[in-house]
Parts: C-alpha cells; sequence; structure tokens
C-alpha cells in the first residue's frame, strides 16, 4: 500500500468511526462523560478526578497556575483544586489526558519527537486561547482552551498509526492537509464527543483565514496558531502568517492593544502551559 492508499484508508476508517483507540482511553471517555452532568456536586468531581492520577495532578498545577490563582495561595489537594478550576475546566483537561493516552503508543524515535513538538504546539495553542477568549474575543475562555487541546487531536491519531505504514509521513505536509486531516480529524473529534461548536471552530482553522481583530471561537483558535512559538510537525496552517510576522500581528482592544495584553498576561500563558505539559 502506497502512503496515499494509507492516508486514504485510514480516513476512510475514521470516517466510518472505525478508530483505533489504546484500552485505557475508554475509561477517560466513560470520566469525561460524568463531568459533563449538569448536575453533578463538587466533592463528586473531586472523587472522579481522583480516581485517575494524571487529570488529578494537571487539575492541581492548572488551578495554581497564575490564570487560575486569585487568591495567591497554592492549592495542595483535588477537591480545592475542583472548587477553583470549575467543571468546565476540568473537562479541558479530561481531553488533554485523552490526548496524551492516544500518544502513548507511539515510540518509534522520528514519531515520538513529532508527538512530543505536537503537544507542546498544542499546549501553547490551548493557553493563548484561554488568555485571548477572554481578553480579546470575549467568549468563554474554558471553551477557547478546550478546543485549542484538541485542535490537533487528528494529528496524534496519524502519528499513534503512522508505524503501521512505513513512509506515511515522508511525503509534503500539504498531502496530509488533502487526504487525511478534515476525515481523521473529524472521526476522532465525533469520537470524543466534542461540542459542534468546537469542531465547527476547528474545521474553521483547518481552511479558513481569521479576522483581524478577531471575533470567534474559530477566530480565537486560529489567532493562537498563529501566535504559538512552537509550530505544528504535521503542517503550517493554510493562509497562517509565518511565526515572525504573526509576531508583529497587532490591533486596538479597547484601551489597549493585543500586543500589551499578551504582555501582561505572558505568566498566565507560561503557566499554563506548563501546567498542560
Amino acid at each position: 500500500m502506497d502512503r496515499l492508499e494509507a492516508f486514504k484508508s485510514i480516513a476512510a476508517q475514521a470516517g466510518r468511526g472505525e478508530l483505533t483507540f489504546p484500552t485505557n482511553i475508554d475509561a477517560t471517555l466513560k470520566l469525561q462523560r460524568a463531568l459533563c452532568d449538569p448536575e453533578l456536586h463538587a466533592d463528586s468531581a473531586a472523587r472522579l478526578v481522583q480516581a485517575e492520577p494524571l487529570l488529578a495532578a494537571r487539575t492541581v498545577a492548572i488551578a495554581n497556575s497564575a490564570a487560575y490563582k486569585r487568591s495567591g495561595n497554592d492549592v495542595t489537594h483535588v477537591r480545592a483544586a475542583v472548587q477553583r478550576v470549575g467543571v468546565r475546566t476540568l473537562n479541558a483537561l479530561a481531553a488533554a489526558v485523552i490526548v496524551r493516552q492516544l500518544d502513548s503508543k507511539i515510540t518509534e524515535p522520528r514519531l515520538r519527537a513529532k508527538a512530543d513538538q505536537l503537544w507542546k504546539h498544542s499546549a501553547h495553542v490551548a493557553a493563548l486561547s484561554q488568555v485571548i477568549a477572554r481578553r480579546v474575543t470575549c467568549i468563554d475562555p474554558e471553551t477557547a482552551m478546550f478546543a485549542g487541546i484538541v485542535h490537533e487531536v487528528g494529528g496524534f491519531y496519524l502519528l499513534s498509526r503512522a508505524a503501521e505504514f512505513p513512509g506515511l509521513l515522508d511525503g509534503e505536509p500539504e498531502e496530509w492537509i488533502e487526504y487525511g486531516e478534515m476525515a481523521i480529524g473529524r472521526g476522532v473529534l465525533a469520537k470524543l464527543g466534542v461540542p459542534a461548536a468546537v469542531m465547527q471552530a476547528i474545521e474553521a482553522m483547518w481552511g479558513g483565514m481569521r479576522a483581524l481583530p478577531p471575533e470567534t471561537l474559530g477566530d480565537t483558535l486560529m489567532l493562537a496558531n498563529d501566535l504559538a512559538p512552537v509550530d505544528s510537525p504535521l503542517h503550517v496552517r493554510p493562509g497562517a502568517t509565518s511565526r515572525r510576522s504573526a509576531a508583529t500581528v497587532d490591533f486596538i482592544v479597547g484601551e489597549g492593544t493585543l500586543a500589551a495584553i499578551l504582555e501582561e498576561s505572558s505568566e498566565e500563558v507560561s503557566s499554563l502551559t506548563a501546567a498542560l505539559f
């Protein structure tokens, strides 16, 4: 099977919902669905989080990040962390655990390096999306962070399957966009139960042009993607500016500017990114 046939085969399977996931993802998906229950009490959420050590550690780390630590005091246990960040943030963190579980079986050194870079990129995009949503576009920051975490989940799935198809990623990045990104991405996002609004924002990023100043969740995600200091190892978003050019993007936001907001929020972005790592 040549490379393009392999792309098409993986994409077709994803489109039919025939996805090969590590077994531990099922338990985390069940946990994520439980966290989505609108009647879930904070104490119950804390017990669920404590059952997943990686999620528990991430929750405490996020709660102690500059973006959430308003009182200046660190929390040292899961229950206090859950109360501080809220259930919506827990859903985003559960998604982060799922993405990391998805790439856990990638062992071939070249693929492992790509997966590590892709996660660094995703963590930066998630942190930037949260801050841009809160300070610039005034949309829900937890949804924006969630979108940033999962926006490359199709790429993680592709990397997790690449060892089965030697040479799959040897060609031009555009082939991943043309033959795999949308079909594989949609399939994995659907499997994870990603809300329609988030899926639409991610699809807009795949081939869209962002508006300046940004207004929507899709614009927020695209701007964060362009500003991220670590690129995706799979491709550069169509229509994206170079990182050097992106760093010069600026516009008026209220009585300030984007550049000023990003400078003021640099500690928040750094601490969120570190907590997601």
